[in-house]
């Protein structure tokens, strides 16, 4: 059985790498896209980067908490792949907690990210990969 210090050692590692990968610069990185609304009385409250309600016709990105780190991509764009091959670049907003449901590889975006790649928002999840801009 480990103790209490090597249990401990562990945690901070991982706590580190957590924060290093948010970070640091990625490409590429497979995710699960889901559908989420950024507007006052939509899913959620106001978006944690800047405590505002954003429209739904604009590129936004919640992440889930592992890749939104402590806010560290807050206001920042991220350059969202389909599997078709075309890509655009969304600002992300908020995060999408893990805490509440939110899948480890997950990115939540707006409507308008959904029908620039042409997705019907009832499909729920489609596979992406998202890369730091």
């Amino acid at each position: 059985m480990a103790s209490t210090s090597e249990v401990v050692a562990i945690f901070a590692i991982l706590v580190f790498l957590q924060v290093w990968s948010a970070a640091g610069q990625v490409y590429n990185v497979p995710a699960v896209m889901s559908l989420n609304g950024f507007e006052q009385g939509e899913e959620g409250g106001p978006a944690k980067c800047d405590g505002q309600y954003h429209s739904d016709d604009l590129y936004l990105v919640a992440m889930t908490s592992v890749w939104y780190g402590p806010g560290l991509r807050c206001g920042k764009m991220i350059s969202i792949k389909s599997s078709g091959g075309s890509s655009l670049q969304a600002m992300v907003v908020d995060e999408c907690d893990s805490d509440n449901g939110c899948g480890a590889t997950e990115i939540s975006t707006s409507a308008a990210v959904w029908k620039f790649f042409g997705l019907d928002t009832s499909v729920g999840e489609v596979a992406v990969t998202w890369s730091d801009v």
